[in-house]
């Protein structure tokens, strides 16, 4: 569901002096003193201040006055699981023993098309999926929405556990389709898997919700984005069944940034200083990457690596941030809010214009890329073999 360098996991091999690269802008990376000069829109945010429960009361109380409005508005937009889609559906059918070995072979023969470079992106995408526990787990270190007993009935807890279960459907079926395709080491996608879920992740959210809807409409879209250029890929590489299975992972992300950014609209109509200075926190903070900890054993700059490859590909790039951004303000409308008074007025007047300042700083880093000159990285997803990055 595509961040801040915080402390490493204990089972992580500890992190070289100055291996992430510098922030300059919300979403953007310039890697300072290294080849990979050019901004990544995913790639690693600066360390983040942890900040334990500062959600005030009466904002609390915002939450558990919307609980029917969530019940009537967000729930609606999950499916019924009897009308979903399952993995299997776009899969070898094993119980056709006569065709199953076909199935597979006409697979590995659509596949065998595609490039490395496409395949890096499709395994980081599964890996980032694959995740799902830390990103349940960090909605629930939300205030006045977390699933309190495990089973609540309420809305908010509903929805998360809800979400959860509809998001686990995507890593289990990219993850069964890159196993039978041949093209990839699961092996080391497995173990990149489970570093990534011992490591952890921390967006910047602080235990405040409105923090928390934020970030996940910005990641949902990201996401969005970033399997419907993969699917596009595996159409124009010749396998439509990957084009299918990308493109219906990316409806499904659809759905639930319409479901984050219909809360998030809801808090601008009920508390629109509290949600807009929210807005600019996270803004300020620059939304970070569900997978930003990820690492195999081997490369301490993984995630970077193939933040590079998906901006090479125009999978999800510096310039997809600053349209996200500039979608979201359209969405909610924020340069048309009116009465906000101090900070608030500050921070509109900050996010409006933010995706502008992006853009100029892309194209800055853009012109150092260009100087600097491409280079070769290996991934052991793909049996150590080079990808070469501008």
């Amino acid at each position: 569901m595509q961040t801040a360098v915080l402390s490493h996991h204990h089972l992580l091999l500890p992190p070289a002096k100055n291996q992430y690269p510098r922030r300059i802008s919300p979403g953007i990376n310039v890697a300072a003193g290294r080849r990979l000069s050019r901004i990544w829109a995913v790639a690693a945010p600066q360390q983040l201040r942890r900040v334990t429960h500062p959600l005030p009361p009466e904002k609390a109380e915002v939450f558990e006055s919307l609980e029917e409005w969530a019940r009537d508005s967000v729930l609606p937009i999950l499916k019924p699981v009897e009308e979903c889609w399952q993995p299997e559906d776009f899969l070898p059918d094993p119980a056709d023993s006569d065709a199953f070995e076909d199935q597979i072979r006409d697979l590995r023969a659509r596949t065998a098309g595609l490039p490395d470079e496409y395949f890096v992106i499709l395994v980081g995408d599964m890996i980032t999926e694959d995740a799902l526990p830390t990103y349940q787990t960090m909605i629930n270190t939300l205030d006045a929405v977390r699933d309190e007993s495990g089973c609540s009935s309420k809305p908010w807890a509903v929805w998360t556990r809800s979400w959860t279960a509809e998001e686990n459907r995507h890593g289990d079926l990219l993850g069964k389709y890159l196993y039978l395709s041949g093209r990839v080491d699961m092996r080391m996608v497995s173990k990149t898997v489970q570093y990534l879920i011992g490591a952890g992740m921390n967006p910047g959210t602080d235990n405040n919700p409105y923090l928390g809807f934020v970030y996940t409409s910005f990641q949902e879209r990201a996401t969005f984005i970033s399997h419907g250029n993969t699917a596009r890929m595996a159409k124009e590489g010749g396998d439509p069944t990957l084009a299918r299975v990308c493109g219906t992972i990316a409806a499904d992300e659809k759905r639930h940034e319409i479901a984050y950014a219909k809360i998030v609209e809801k808090l601008l109509e009920v508390d629109p200083t509290g949600a807009m200075l929210a807005i600019e926190d996270m803004m300020k903070k620059k939304i970070a990457m569900p997978a930003h900890l990820m690492h195999d054993g081997r490369d301490l700059r993984l995630f970077d690596h193939f933040a590079a490859v998906a901006q090479k590909l125009g999978v999800y790039t510096a310039a997809d941030y600053a349209d996200i951004l500039e979608f979201l303000v359209g969405r909610w409308k924020l340069e048309k809010i009116g009465g906000l008074a101090g900070d608030a007025a500050r921070a509109q007047d900050f996010v409006c214009g933010l995706a502008q300042r992006i853009r100029k700083l892309q194209e800055r880093a853009d012109e150092r890329a260009r100087r600097s000159g491409p280079h070769n990285v290996r991934f052991s997803w793909i049996f150590d073999r080079e990808v070469s990055l501008p």
